[in-house]
């Protein structure tokens, strides 16, 4: 007997030619920001400050009600985390990603979450009690295309520079032993 795919799979297959069809024609295909930029032994992508890409304008629903515009948080390091409810390693990261927010937030970091994917009510269910900065409610990942991060796996997290551009990228699960350092490496630059 022949099974066929379900919704779900339905889904995530109609969502991956949407990128690859917007990446395609919109020229931002395979993060083309990111080969301007080293890749380490560790797996992060870090730019150069002369190499670093200008995220694009970035807007969305919260999934606690309102807006986010990323112009708002302007002059601060902004830290992207692309989860879902879903994902096991998103589940794991979870605290490490809390506790860097709050070690960092006082040093002129933001942090928002981009749930990408997921139900609403799933997302809001993992969120309580367990993260305390906002996230961008993305079920159809148009955020990730917003970001040029045509190719997003999730867990995957992005470090924004005060001048708003892409200074660093992370696409597997964070610890907070790799990503505080980053990120207070990039929030201390032209402080000294």
């Amino acid at each position: 007997m022949r099974r066929h795919p379900s919704r779900s799979a339905l889904r995530a297959m109609l969502l991956s030619v949407v990128a690859l069809s917007v990446a395609a024609t919109t020229g931002c295909g395979d993060d083309g920001w990111a080969k301007q930029c080293a890749t380490g032994a560790d797996g992060v992508i870090r730019c150069d400050p002369q190499d670093r890409p200008a995220a694009r304008e970035v807007t969305g629903e919260r999934l606690d009600g309102g807006t986010y515009d990323v112009a708002a948080d302007r002059g601060k390091v902004v830290v992207v985390n692309f989860w879902g409810s879903w994902c096991n390693p998103c589940r794991a990261e979870a605290d490490d990603l809390e506790e860097t927010y709050q070690a960092t937030k006082a040093k002129g970091v933001a942090f928002i979450g981009v749930n990408i994917r997921d139900d609403r009510d799933a997302a809001r269910a993992f969120e309580r009690g367990q993260i305390t900065y906002p996230s961008i409610y993305d079920p159809d990942s148009k955020v990730a295309l917003q970001f040029d991060v045509t190719q997003a796996s999730t867990p995957s997290t992005l470090v924004l520079d005060r001048q708003g551009r892409i200074a660093a990228a992370v696409r597997r699960e964070v610890a907070r032993s790799e990503l505080q350092p980053l990120v207070e490496s990039i929030a201390a630059e032209g402080t000294g």
